[in-house]
């Protein structure tokens, strides 16, 4: 791939060519990355938030019943609420 320019804002911000945007995948709202390398800086897309922490909790048991774990948290709030009433 050939060198691409772009102009920087005052606000410094920068429109990525779309020949990098098609090539990285990148669409509106996506989040990137820079990295310093030496006297330049890598870009590349960051990785998704949900699957980077996706498995990070065991659960409890399987499959998790979450009618049952929310119906636990709302008598627990029913009970706290009751308590400093």
């Amino acid at each position: 791939m050939r060198e691409r320019e772009a102009t920087l804002t005052q606000k410094g911000q920068v429109t990525i060519p779309q020949e990098i945007r098609a090539r990285l995948g990148l669409k509106p709202k996506d989040k990137i990355i820079f990295e310093l390398e030496g006297e330049g800086a890598r870009l590349k897309k960051a990785p998704s938030k949900v699957l980077r922490w996706y498995g990070a909790v065991t659960p409890r048991q399987r499959p998790e019943d979450f009618r049952k774990m929310r119906q636990e948290f709302e008598n627990g709030v029913a009970e706290e609420a009751a308590s400093e009433g």
